[in-house]
């Protein structure tokens, strides 16, 4: 029961912060971990993603009803995300992704020192592309994004805002809402092959999804509420301490 209390109270908050930003794995990955230290890697990532897709697709349905979507960038991203996130799962199942821990810092420092020196960065919407050229970087950006997240997954909430803010020229309330709608394709696709391999905790991951959910309302909501400022301060907090954890985690723990 008190594991049930902890990991529960964990996905709420990590609804809460991923239905804002992106970066709720930072919360709801390393408790499971904490939990279970003595359980395969592989499914306590397949639970997580049993939680997590509940509540990233709660998010997404109250996004689209307040924040238009671009779905010629956000459709094409999505099926791109899904194909390649199965195949990160399946990786991850056979490969150790120790390299990718050590590289994440590094790569965290640089998307916030950019959206920092930025200031008016992802504060008008102003999308860049149209047509093929829309529709080929989508499927690009995707595809990344997707096998990272079932590879190893932290941050890839937070990393699809940046990328629809940099290369697509949304603001951040339209990239966080396109970014949920990708993050679902992401984790279903994975925890299809994590479920298939019987990498999960499905009592554990169900009661976790109930409180992900809630999280995850109470955060599309506030996203909504206050917008684009909000949604970017929160950003720069989440990547901050994404820096920070990942960075222990690589080198110090």
């Amino acid at each position: 029961m008190t594991e049930f209390i902890i990991l529960g109270i964990a996905a709420t908050l990590a609804g809460l912060v991923d239905a804002v930003v992106g970066g709720g794995g930072l919360i709801q990955t390393p408790m499971l971990f904490s939990v279970f230290p003595q359980t395969n890697p592989a499914t306590l990532l397949g639970t997580g993603k049993l939680a997590g897709v509940w509540g990233t697709a709660a998010s997404a349905l109250s996004y689209a009803k307040k924040v238009q979507i671009r779905w010629a960038t956000v459709f094409p991203a999505a099926l791109s995300a899904f194909l390649f996130s199965f195949c990160g799962a399946f990786t991850v199942t056979h490969i150790p992704s120790d390299f990718v821990r050590k590289l994440l810092p590094f790569i965290l420092v640089l998307v916030a020192s950019y959206t920092l020196m930025r200031k008016d960065f992802g504060m008008h919407h102003s999308p860049i592309y149209d047509g093929r050229r829309e529709f080929i970087f989508a499927l690009l950006a995707g595809g990344v994004i997707g096998f990272y997240d079932g590879f190893f997954g932290p941050g890839t909430g937070s990393f699809l805002v940046f990328l629809f803010v940099r290369f697509f020229g949304f603001d951040f309330l339209s990239a966080s809402a396109s970014a949920k709608l990708v993050n679902v394709a992401c984790n279903l696709s994975a925890l299809l092959w994590f479920g298939y391999s019987g990498h999960v905790f499905w009592l554990m991951g169900a009661v976790m999804a109930i409180c992900n959910v809630m999280g995850s309302l109470i955060g599309s909501r506030l996203a909504i509420k206050y917008g684009s400022g909000f949604v970017r301060k929160a950003f720069l907090f989440v990547v901050s301490a994404l820096i920070l954890k990942s960075t222990y985690d690589a080198f110090l723990k």
